[in-house]
């Protein structure tokens, strides 16, 4: 019998991730089976394996479909032949837009000077209305291809659009990548203390403010140390977990703690670099600057911590 190739793994792995756990094996099992067999009957009719391989997923169609069909799972509301393609444009659209339209009314109303309250009551009800209107205007469209009988209106599925197999492991490359990123970082702070990364007629002028050293960069660096444990704790583990989850938290609110307190306080950036980058500026525009970067501060971290929720959830629902 054929062995399960990696499309098949992969038109596997997109089936059964939906499904409940104490289905998963059963179904990967019967799956297996079917596939190598119907590959190995084509085989014999003289296809090379990767066609053979191809033809088969293919005539089984949408993963998503078919782990409906599974779990006894109806697709309705649109249609059984867009509810799948609705379901993940609507969920990828409420990812993104609603967070886009909160951040972006939310700066423009900092900027603006407007009061506290009234920044978080505006961008929390911009947000919300976004919801609102990606819901009914997505939903809209996909009722009228589904009533119009609009057949071309969504490509036909095939194997290209199986997503890649989700690893249980950390990747090797992740894991260089953020140990990079991080040595650099660390690289830079030197670099900035010791040489400055603007230089003048006179001495070099440093980014952060010279009031960090020693402690305030004590901590920085115990951060970063930190970021580089959790890296290599991720990687000797070989997936993300709940508890490491937690402590990316811990160590992302940490940072984020420190960076806007020095910041609010007028002690993170070196008053001299403002200087020599602003010139003449006035306040108003200092102000805008300052409030830019605080939302830079904060989107890092919050990122950073989606992430490592989003990643253990996957691997946990992988390792189940």
């Amino acid at each position: 019998m054929t062995s399960t190739a990696a499309l098949t793994e992969r038109y596997i792995g997109a089936t059964i991730r939906s499904l409940p756990p104490t289905a998963q094996a059963d179904v990967r099992a019967e799956l297996e089976a079917s596939i190598a067999d119907a590959i190995d009957a084509r085989l014999e009719q003289g296809e090379t394996p990767l066609e053979a391989e191809r033809a088969v997923l293919t005539e089984l169609g949408d993963p998503g479909i078919l782990a409906a069909s599974y779990a006894e799972r109806p697709l309705h509301l649109i249609g059984p032949r867009f509810y799948l393609a609705w379901w993940r444009l609507l969920k990828l659209l409420l990812i993104i837009v609603p967070v886009c339209v909160l951040s972006g009314v939310a700066l423009g109303q900092a900027i603006a000077g407007a009061p506290v309250g009234e920044v978080i009551g505006s961008s929390i009800a911009a947000s919300l209305s976004s919801v609102v209107h990606i819901a009914f205007w997505t939903t809209l469209v996909f009722f009228v291809l589904e009533r119009t009988d609009n057949a071309s209106a969504l490509p036909a599925w095939d194997v290209d659009q199986l997503p890649e197999s989700p690893e249980k492991g950390a990747g090797r490359a992740e894991v260089i990548a953020a140990l990079i990123f991080l040595g650099v970082a660390a690289g830079a702070v030197f670099w900035d203390a010791m040489l400055g990364f603007f230089p003048t007629g006179g001495a070099p002028i440093a980014i952060l403010h010279p009031g960090l050293w020693p402690w305030g960069i004590t901590v920085l660096f115990a951060l970063i140390v930190a970021e580089i444990l959790l890296a290599i704790a991720v990687y000797a583990r070989g997936r993300w977990t709940t508890t490491l989850a937690v402590v990316n938290t811990v160590l992302a609110v940490s940072f984020l703690s420190w960076a806007l307190t020095l910041l609010v306080r007028g002690d993170l950036v070196n008053p001299e670099f403002l200087q020599f980058v602003a010139g003449d500026v006035d306040a108003d525009a200092l102000r805008v600057v300052g409030v830019v970067t605080g939302f830079c501060i904060v989107a890092f971290p919050v990122w950073d911590i989606v992430d490592g929720w989003l990643k253990a959830a996957r691997a946990n629902r992988i390792g189940a």
